[in-house]
């Protein structure tokens, strides 16, 4: 069952920590293969370069802050922030040099004014539960002329592949976890004109949304059902159902997939990507 009345920082922390390994894992293999597209255009708007003291916002298991290290070495430097513990663990670990990780609310950082050239959120600012003081925080924390870019996933391009899925994940897990605090920033970062009016109204001086469409490749419905499963989301429906239980949703998924993919198999997603000048 649905646990009611939760709201975003009691739920996702929670959920992001207890499967950051899965998503460290998924995340990691399609920024290999160029198909985080979203992601990637982030990192390549906002220009990193040596000497550049960039924030990951939302910054996960590290995956964009080891890109922006490289970038900005030898005399830059990153700083990621996260809500979820696990996720902070996980970058840590790495040891990735020229940056640290924080544990830190997005909507009440702690940094001084203006100690950023540059800001990045990758699929992030969705969980924010208060958009503007979110986007209020990340430009004051820059310093004026710097770029910030966020990346959003908005609702894929409708695909038969997700409709069997959807509906085998339908019948024997429980329904996904909501928060309550999520439906006005959801509605933002989904219309492009909400999402840059969002950041104008937070006192960035220009900003523009592009539309991305990103192509995952899968080698089988195998490879599709094992990951799907392990990502956030399927993987939290997934928490508390008895082991049999999840053994027999996995065969049904793979099966039915199967039956109409029986090879490789692609998929698309879409996101909305924000550039913004401070």
């Amino acid at each position: 069952m649905e646990i009611p009345g939760l709201k975003s920082k009691e739920l996702f922390p929670a959920i992001f920590s207890r499967h950051a390994a899965a998503y460290q894992r998924r995340l990691d293999q399609i920024m290999a293969r160029g198909e985080a597209r979203g992601r990637q255009r982030v990192i390549e708007l906002i220009e990193a370069k040596p000497g550049m003291r960039v924030l990951d916002i939302a910054c996960g298991p590290g995956t964009l802050s080891r890109h922006l290290a490289a970038a900005v070495r030898p005399d830059g430097s990153v700083v990621g922030i996260d809500l979820a513990p696990g996720m902070i663990d996980i970058a840590r670990s790495a040891a990735i040099p020229n940056a640290r990780f924080e544990l830190m609310d997005m909507e009440e950082l702690s940094f001084p004014d203006a100690s950023f050239d540059a800001a990045v959120c990758g699929h992030g600012l969705q969980f924010a539960p208060h958009l503007a003081r979110a986007m209020g925080e990340a430009r004051r924390v820059l310093r004026s002329g710097s770029h910030f870019a966020a990346s959003v996933p908005v609702t894929p391009v409708k695909e038969s592949v997700w409709a069997l899925l959807d509906g085998v994940i339908d019948r024997w897990l429980p329904p996904p976890p909501r928060a309550v605090d999520q439906d006005a920033t959801r509605q933002m970062v989904g219309d492009t004109s909400a999402f840059k009016a969002a950041a104008l109204g937070a006192g960035f001086e220009s900003a523009r949304v592009e539309v991305i469409d990103e192509r995952v490749v899968w080698e089988s419905a195998e490879q599709l059902v094992s990951l799907c499963t392990s990502w956030w989301d399927c993987a939290a429906r997934m928490d508390g159902v008895p082991s049999d239980k999840r053994r027999r949703f996995i065969e049904e998924a793979t099966v039915t997939l199967k039956s109409q993919h029986p090879g490789v198999i692609e998929t698309t997603g879409r996101n909305h990507v924000l550039f913004a000048i401070a």
